[in-house]
Parts: structure tokens; C-alpha cells; sequence
């Protein structure tokens, strides 16, 4: 057990490192030019006075805009990549993603259907909240009233309720005024972060801290799941509520990042596979080597969707063009399939 954690020591503290860099370098990044340094005497004489009213345009461009999305970006990429890893073991199946029970789509079609009533941006993003959570609710009830396979039912229920929730936001983008409504719901679909604001980082934060803490701590059940049903259930795991737990958890996180940032695909598919590659299989580790990493990827992509082009690029386009290519690699690799 000693030489195990030696083995991982080295990988966690570059890993902890790599998002320590990453965080405060992403201060640095933009169109607006933030002297470091007098950044860092501002913030000393805000302590030394007492004072933390913002006094210079560094400050602000820091504290009011690059802080909030830095946060959000940490927080989205670290929840989604839990849920992801989450979903996989429940599953046995490296195919899953956080979307699988239909999170993110009920998600698009609440913030689709907000946009078209007029809602200001508080309005969409708790619509997308409920629709995400609704969404997964249904598919949950569909499994428990299927006489198939609980895992098997989960899974045709989550990509029928899917299926139903893509043909509303269909709808929506349809009878949209194409002038106005139209763009934004579009915009909106392909992920960003640009709106994110102080006041939006406690309704993400708090779901996603919510569904995080349970799953962080019950990671060790988590390797009982993927061994499958009737060997857990003889080490005296009551499975059904186990999984339940991990769906309720992994569902708070996506749906909170859904509701605003809009829909980021391929961080929760992707990153836990790197991590299993480097980590191993232990959701012990797997569980805070996904947060981390996934923290990291997505504060990278979203600095590169703010700094590439004088227009920014969804979160949802970058994701795809990195995501897509490297999953393909570990499919033809064998990443994906790799011995305990």
C-alpha cells in the first residue's frame, strides 16, 4: 500500500502544480494588459489600509471579470469531469459521459425555452437548472417501472427522454424570431462563458459542492459498482441506493454547469480516461485526479476561446476540436481498455 501511494505522490503534486500555474497565469490572459506587479501592490496596500475597494482599471478587469470566469471555468471543468468518471463506473462503461441520462439536453431545452419568454439571465439559467434535473428524473422513473436490466432500463430511458428534450429545443429554435431569439439560443448551445458573473458563482458553486462532497467521499464504493451488481451486492452493498446516490450527485453537478455556461461537451468523456491512463482504476484517486485535471483543461480552452480571435469562441466548439481527436488516439491506442 506504501509503494502505491510513493507511485502516485509524484503525479498528484504535477498535477496540483500544472492547476496552480494554470489558475494564475490565466489572470494574465486577455485583451487588456494587467501589470502584475502592480496588481499584487494594489492588493498589498488594499491589506495594509484595510481598504478593498477596487481603485484601478487592473483590478477590476482582474477581480470583476477575469476572476469569476477563471473560477467558473475550474469549477465546470472539475464537476464535469467528476460526474463523467462517476457515471462510468456506475455504468462499466468508458463510453459515458455526464449527458447520458439526459442532464444536459433538459438543460438546453429549459434555457431555450427561457430565451424565448423573454427571461433575463438569472431566469434561464434556474429554468435550466429544473429542466436538467426533470430531465434525469424521468429517465430514472422510466428505469424503475422497466422490467429489464436496472442499469440496461437507466440507460434506454435516459436516451428516450434525451431524444424527446432535443426535439422541444428543436421546436423552440423553430418558431424563435430569428433576428433576436434565435442567435442567442443557438449561442447559447454551443457553450461559453463570457456572462458569467460574481453573483452567478454561488448558484453553480452550491450544487456542484452539493453533489461533489458525497461522491468524494463514497469513492471507494464507487470500485465496487464496477465490478458489477451481484458481487457488490454479496460485500454487502446495497447497490440501488448506491446508485442512486451517484445519480442524484453527478446530475446537481451537470445540470449546474449546464444552466451557466450553456452545453460543454467531451470534458467529462475525455479527461477521466487520461486520468485512469496516469492514475490508475482507483476511484480514490481517479475521483480528485478528474477534479483537477478537468479544472485545468477547461480554464486552458477557455483561455484559448478568449485570446484566438478577435471574436470569442464557444466553449462547446474548442472542447470538440481537442476532445474528438484525443479520444480517438485512446480508442486506437488502446487507452481506454488498459489491465487494472
Amino acid at each position: 500500500m506504501d509503494a502505491i501511494k510513493r507511485k502516485y505522490r509524484a503525479p498528484f503534486a504535477v498535477l496540483v502544480i500544472l492547476f496552480i500555474l494554470v489558475f494564475f497565469s490565466a489572470f494574465l490572459l486577455g485583451r487588456y494588459y494587467v501589470d502584475f506587479v502592480s496588481l499584487l501592490k494594489d492588493l498589498f496596500s488594499s491589506f495594509v489600509s484595510g481598504d478593498f475597494s477596487i481603485s484601478s482599471m487592473e483590478a477590476a478587469v482582474v477581480f470583476l471579470i477575469r476572476l469569476p470566469r477563471i473560477i467558473a471555468a475550474a469549477l465546470i471543468g472539475a464537476a464535469l469531469s467528476v460526474a463523467g468518471a462517476s457515471y462510468q463506473g456506475m455504468f462499466r462503461n468508458p463510453m459515458v459521459s455526464p449527458d447520458i441520462l439526459g442532464a444536459s439536453t433538459g438543460a438546453g431545452f429549459g434555457a431555450s425555452l427561457s430565451i424565448l419568454l423573454g427571461f433575463n439571465y438569472f431566469g434561464i439559467a434556474v429554468t435550466a437548472f429544473l429542466c436538467g434535473l426533470i430531465a434525469v428524473f424521468l429517465a430514472y422513473l422510466v428505469s424503475c417501472f422497466s422490467r429489464l436490466n436496472a442499469t440496461l432500463a437507466l440507460v434506454l430511458g435516459g436516451v428516450m427522454i434525451s431524444s424527446l428534450f432535443s426535439a422541444g429545443t428543436s421546436f423552440v429554435k423553430l418558431v424563435a424570431d430569428t433576428e433576436d431569439q434565435l442567435p442567442a439560443i443557438t449561442y447559447w448551445l454551443m457553450g461559453s462563458l463570457a456572462s458569467i458573473k460574481q453573483g452567478d458563482l454561488p448558484f453553480a458553486a452550491i450544487p456542484v459542492f452539493v453533489g461533489f462532497i458525497p461522491l468524494f467521499l463514497l469513492r471507494w464504493r464507487i470500485n465496487l459498482l464496477t465490478v458489477g451488481e451481484d458481487e457488490a451486492k454479496s460485500l454487502g452493498i446495497n447497490t440501488g441506493r448506491l446508485r442512486l446516490i451517484v445519480i442524484i450527485c453527478a446530475t446537481l453537478m451537470t445540470a449546474a454547469c449546464v444552466a451557466v455556461s450553456g452545453m460543454i461537451g467531451w470534458v467529462g468523456l475525455v479527461i477521466p480516461h487520461f486520468c485512469r491512463l496516469i492514475y490508475g482504476y482507483d476511484y480514490c484517486r481517479l475521483v480528485p485526479a478528474s477534479a483537477l485535471m478537468g479544472a485545468t483543461f477547461l480554464i486552458i480552452v477557455d483561455n484559448i476561446a478568449r485570446i484566438a480571435m478577435t471574436s470569442e469562441i464557444p466553449l462547446g466548439i474548442l472542447t470538440s476540436f481537442v476532445g474528438a481527436p484525443v479520444f480517438i488516439y485512446l480508442i486506437i491506442t488502446g487507452g481506454t481498455d488498459r489491465e487494472r
